[in-house]
């Protein structure tokens, strides 16, 4: 079985048990909806490829099912920003993998040490987390930079003359689209907690050493307090006349 096929297998498992709850709530899906897209891939690249014209036609698991898939988080993305930067992101992340495939051949060969399929998924995967940032933006650029990749090659060959029939996500690139969104989403997801974790440790050690502050400066009185306060003078009664702190009183007044 290929690794497309594996990796999706693995990915709906986890989706199943719940594993993979946080990562799909910040993406904007719910667990039906992920295990509906991953079986639609799953069993799409089995189908026959639909025609686009006479040379060029496209794959439904390799091809279709993940534009479906980038459009529909696109447009459940939370502003217009992030969809603007996945975007963007899609697009640096295609002209990379376009110039990648320029210089690396697209087929195994024995002076690479890595299908160069999975290369192109590790660069996608890289640059769409860089660009993208968020895990939605990251998946759709990665996912979308190797179909748009694909997309651009294949109507280059039908350009220039090609006469057999080209496939969009077909082939190695089932794998390649695969792997290059579960990549994104895993570096987002990884390197995202790193730093929400080390936000946090700030934060509560900056709160801790204030509360701390403010408890050390419970037991130490103010200025206020450290000035000595004047006590009063008890009265004294002497014969007939009451003396206080202010002076003498004649007897029945009552000082105040």
């Amino acid at each position: 079985m290929p690794i497309g096929m594996i990796t999706l297998v693995v990915v709906a498992v986890l989706v199943y048990f719940g594993v993979a709850q946080r990562v799909l709530d910040r993406m904007g899906l719910t667990d039906r909806v992920a295990l509906l897209f991953i079986a639609a891939m799953f069993f799409g690249s089995y189908l026959p490829d639909i025609p686009l014209t006479e040379t060029l036609a496209i794959n439904v698991g390799g091809g279709l099912v993940p534009i479906a898939l980038s459009l529909y988080l696109l447009f459940r993305a939370d502003t217009a920003r992030e969809r603007s930067r996945a975007i963007i992101a899609t697009i640096i992340a295609a002209a990379a993998i376009y110039g990648a495939m320029k210089i690396l051949p697209t087929e195994p060969t024995f002076s690479l040490f890595l299908d160069p399929m999975y290369i192109f998924a590790l660069l996608a995967g890289l640059i769409a987390y860089l660009a993208g940032r968020s895990r939605r933006s990251a998946f759709i650029a990665g996912t979308m930079g190797i179909v748009l990749t694909d997309i651009i090659a294949r109507l280059e060959v039908a350009l220039t003359g090609g006469r057999t029939t080209t496939v969009i996500g077909g082939a190695g690139i089932f794998d390649t689209v695969v792997l290059s969104g579960i990549i994104a989403v895993g570096l987002a997801e990884i390197i995202g907690e790193g730093r929400e974790f080390l936000q946090g440790g700030s934060v509560k050690e900056g709160a801790g050493e204030k509360e701390g502050e403010g408890a050390n400066l419970r037991g130490v009185p103010g200025p206020a307090l450290m000035e000595t306060a004047e006590e009063p003078v008890p009265e004294i009664t002497i014969g007939t006349e009451t003396k206080g702190n202010t002076g003498e009183v004649s007897r029945g007044e009552k000082q105040e």
